[in-house]
């Protein structure tokens, strides 16, 4: 359930009335949550809150987003909820793995919260394993989209126009029988259950995700958030580049803190 924090003296409100509900899923080279942090530090996203729930694995550490000593001591926590109102756009970011036989209870927690909160519609970030692709998911560009049928009615026009690529579906027995096709995300954590559990439940839902392998999976991030930047304008530019995107300050910790000077 979301828990609002205080901020600035008021308490934060719990109705996202006509939002965009923009997250990650835990997914291959965690490419949906870099993105994320590329959002809410670019925009400079206020937290308003958290998200508690017993689905993912307690975490605890400093601002991701710490912008000088004064506010790098903050503590943050797994699961939080930034927003903005001038862009409507509210972002669930998530911190840790789910913790195992916990996916469809998240799920189905997720979108109730969604519904309570009037947002008018979810975004999800993924990934993919690119070595998992099939035949035809080789061609062209390695970013795919998802939507449900009741968002494919409001905006299925304006991804057209984009010229984007729907996520294929792959036969369900390879090899033995190829007429029957099935949606697969290897490597997607929650994607499909929370897509397939937004489709029976009439929540307009897109998934955006990329084909990628575990390591350095920053570009991916950019390619990504770019992708998403070219429906939803989050910021104004004619080319997408990632020198756009304010980095943040955790990002200098990725790949640790090297070794100490003192050793040579």
């Amino acid at each position: 359930m979301f828990v609002p924090c205080d901020r600035g003296g008021g308490s934060a409100s719990s109705d996202f009335k006509g939002f965009t509900l923009l997250m990650p899923a835990v997914s291959v080279g965690n490419v949906g949550q870099l993105a994320i942090d590329l959002v809410i530090s670019t925009l400079d996203m206020t937290k308003v809150g958290y998200f508690y729930t017993d689905c993912l694995v307690p975490m605890v550490g400093n601002n991701p987003y710490a912008t000088g000593e004064e506010n790098s001591v903050e503590l943050s926590i797994n699961a939080e909820v930034y927003s903005l109102p001038s862009k409507k756009l509210v972002v669930l970011q998530i911190r840790s793995p789910f913790i195992k036989n916990k996916y469809r209870t998240f799920c189905q927690t997720l979108l109730s919260w969604v519904k309570s909160s009037k947002c008018a519609r979810v975004i999800l970030l993924s990934s993919s394993h690119a070595y998992q692709r099939d035949d035809e998911q080789l061609l062209g560009t390695p970013l795919r989209y998802l939507l449900t049928p009741d968002l494919e009615k409001a905006v299925g026009g304006l991804i057209q126009e984009l010229n984007w690529k729907e996520m294929e579906k792959v036969a369900a027995y390879p090899g033995i029988n190829d007429t029957e096709k099935v949606l697969h995300v290897p490597g997607g954590g929650i994607t499909k259950m929370l897509f397939t559990e937004s489709c029976s439940k009439g929540v307009q839902m897109a998934v955006l995700l990329k084909f990628c392998s575990e390591g350095d999976n920053i570009p991916d991030a950019f390619a990504l958030i770019n992708y998403l930047n070219e429906w939803l304008q989050l910021i104004k530019s004619e080319v997408n580049t990632s020198s756009q995107w304010k980095i943040p300050s955790s990002w200098r910790l990725l790949f640790g803190n090297g070794l100490p000077p003192a050793l040579f």
